[in-house]
């Protein structure tokens, strides 16, 4: 039986991702979907890129853009580190690729390049890396870096009232365009929380690998979910992005 799973952010766990994929028992059967941020955090970025490229001819593979994979990308292109990516997983990044070979990393650009803003499935459900503030959706949002920066959809899915009726005139009218949307980028961690939270039709699947949180991979159709070890205890002798 074919699902529809989505991974969380990696953030260069490349032992978590291993982790969740036996764990989860994942097929060549599945729709796998990924929602970005496969580097920066711990030691292990070039892996989990490897890993990646490695799956997606055998797989049915949706890989999403996160910001911290533009940031690297640009980094591979223009060879002058963003100060901001440094400081928040970018050096470690950058002394591990420091040592990959040039053919590797024209495999690691080319696949950087090309990862999707988004997907959109059948089902009309939305999966991205961050957010959007269109109320028509992500074919109007006019800067399309929102896509993978944006919090304000997981800020206004906390904030809102539980009780307001989507035909509410208060109601975030761009909540109604998707049946379901599925988001990373703002780890859960920060609402003390370590499994992915669902607030009005917004599923949040980062669990803070990046930091003390386990990755997660969630069934989008009946929201099982399977989940790594805390991710620091993968690697004790790091202290990822805490």
């Amino acid at each position: 039986m074919s699902r529809t799973l989505v991974i969380g952010d990696i953030h260069g766990a490349h032992k978590a991702l291993e982790q969740v994929f036996d764990r989860a028992a994942v097929t060549t059967n599945d729709k796998i979907i990924f929602l970005g941020d496969y580097v920066d955090g711990w030691s292990e970025s070039p892996e989990v890129i490897d890993f990646l490229i490695k799956i997606k001819d055998s797989y049915n593979c949706i890989f999403i853009l996160g910001n911290h994979d533009e940031l690297l990308l640009e980094w591979f292109k223009k060879g002058i580190p963003n100060q901001e990516w440094l400081n928040h997983g970018g050096k470690l990044t950058s002394e591990v690729y420091s040592s990959i070979p040039k053919g590797k990393l024209q495999l690691h650009t080319q696949f950087l390049e090309n990862l999707q803003n988004h997907y959109l499935d059948e089902s009309n459900r939305l999966f991205l890396h961050a957010g959007f503030t269109s109320h028509h959706g992500v074919s109007r949002e006019h800067y399309t870096r929102m896509l993978y920066w944006d919090r304000t959809l997981w800020e206004t899915a906390l904030a809102l009232d539980e009780n307001i009726d989507t035909d509410h005139p208060h109601y975030p009218k761009r909540f109604t365009v998707y049946n379901e949307i599925y988001i990373g980028h703002t780890p859960v961690t920060r609402i003390g929380e370590t499994t992915p939270i669902n607030k009005a039709n917004i599923w949040n699947v980062d669990t803070g690998a990046a930091f003390k949180g386990p990755l997660t991979v969630i069934d989008a159709d009946t929201k099982e979910y399977w989940q790594s070890d805390p991710v620091h205890l993968l690697y004790p002798n790091e202290s990822g992005r805490n």
